[in-house]
Order: C-alpha cells, then sequence, then structure tokens
C-alpha cells in the first residue's frame, strides 16, 4: 500500500509503503468498542466518597424518648432521614478499571490506523521541524494539507515544539507514536503522522505476542541403589 508523503507546503515530494498488518487491517467493531470502553473505565478516579451515619458527626444523643410522644422512635439525629444525617448507598470510592487480552488491545488500534488511511482520513508528511513552536504555524501547516475539523498530529518522539504550537488549537491533538490509543483515534477526524512515526507505529503494533513459555524442568536423575547381598 503507496501513500503520498508531503512535506510541510502540502506538495508531493515522495511516496512510501504502509505496513498491510498494520494499516491494512478489517474493521472489528465490538474490539473497538471494548477497547473504548476499557480505556475510559480506567480513566475514572473512583474517589468519591459520602459519609454514612456511622460517619456523620455527632448524633450521640438520643433525641426524644422512646415512648409517648406520638412521633416515630429514633436513636440519632444522624439517620439518613434527618438533614445534615448519614447519606444511604452513597458513592464509596472503588476501582474502575477494567482488563483486556493484549492481543485485542494491539488489534484495536490497527483497526482504526487502518480505518483511518481506508477512509482517506490518514495524511503523511515528511517531517514536522517547527522553528518556533508558534500557533500559526500548525495553522499553516493544517491549511496547506487542507485540513479542516479535528486533527490528531503524532510524531515519533515527543516534541515540545509542536505540543507548544497546538495547545491553543481546541480541535488539534499532538501524541507521540507510542501513546497512540483507541480513544484519541476515534474522537479526531484526521490523523497527520510523519513518516517517522508512521515506522515507529509499524515497529510497535506489527509485533507477534506470544504466550511466556516456561522453562522446562529436567527431571532430577534417579538414585542407584546399591545391590543387596
Amino acid at each position: 500500500m503507496k501513500v503520498p508523503v508531503r512535506d510541510l507546503t502540502g506538495n508531493e515530494v515522495d511516496q512510501i509503503d504502509l505496513a498491510e498488518a498494520v494499516f491494512g487491517v478489517p474493521m472489528r467493531s465490538a474490539v473497538v468498542h471494548q477497547a473504548l470502553v476499557r480505556q475510559r473505565a480506567n480513566s475514572r478516579q473512583g474517589t468519591s466518597s459520602a459519609k454514612t451515619r456511622g460517619e456523620v458527626a455527632g448524633g450521640g444523643k438520643k433525641p426524644w424518648r422512646q415512648k409517648h410522644t406520638g412521633r416515630a422512635r429514633t436513636g440519632s439525629r444522624r439517620s439518613p432521614i434527618f438533614r445534615h444525617g448519614g447519606i444511604t448507598f452513597g458513592p464509596r470510592p472503588r476501582d474502575f478499571s477494567q482488563d483486556m487480552p493484549k492481543k485485542m488491545r494491539r488489534l484495536a488500534i490497527k483497526c482504526m490506523l487502518s480505518d483511518k488511511h481506508g477512509s482517506g482520513t490518514l495524511t503523511v508528511i515528511q517531517a514536522l521541524e517547527l522553528s518556533d513552536g508558534k500557533t500559526q504555524e500548525i495553522v499553516q501547516l493544517l491549511g496547506s494539507l487542507s485540513i479542516q475539523g479535528s486533527t490528531l498530529v503524532v510524531t515519533k518522539n515527543p516534541d515540545d515544539k509542536v505540543k507548544r504550537s497546538a495547545r491553543n488549537l481546541r480541535k488539534v491533538k499532538t501524541l507521540p507514536a507510542a501513546l497512540l490509543n483507541v480513544g484519541d483515534l476515534l474522537q479526531y477526524e484526521s490523523l497527520v503522522m510523519t513518516v517517522d512515526a508512521v515506522r515507529q507505529a509499524e515497529e510497535l503494533w506489527s509485533r507477534n505476542v506470544s504466550k511466556r513459555r516456561l522453562p522446562e524442568l529436567e527431571e532430577p536423575p534417579k538414585k542407584s541403589r546399591a545391590p543387596r547381598k
């Protein structure tokens, strides 16, 4: 699969081959959906908490006597039925994280990269070298590439100038290739990658994941018994 490579002015300067194992994978919607649900669940902090009647301050004295008042019996002002009382079934600190097999996580990313390539929203540029890291430089780049809407810009390594130039743009995000994820690939319409980022992604996501094999244990030598006399 050949794709054109453009420079910062939008002109085609070269063509490169994309790995079929990364950019030519058929879409698996169920796997992508499961990866997205896992990513969002793992981003939840789970630190919200409400106090129960046993944790609210006060309530040591019985408000009124048990009988002959015409009111319902109660033992504490910190019961959930009173104002400033405890919370019934309130949120408690918990872990929302989900697990997912490594092969499925890698497959979800490859499905999204293949979808970007198949839909024509993947643009490969030769390099992304910005002189000052100003916002206008990224705006001019996207304009010369005729890209409108939300855009994900991917480089091989973290680049402070690229990150600084795009941080004021609400619909533009920058990422190194190693941090590609299903959430960002789904959220942003266009994908701009440098040639080095494409090669880095191919190297990362085309590896075969094999189960770790335990070393075989050698049988201990059998003890020879002395012949009986």
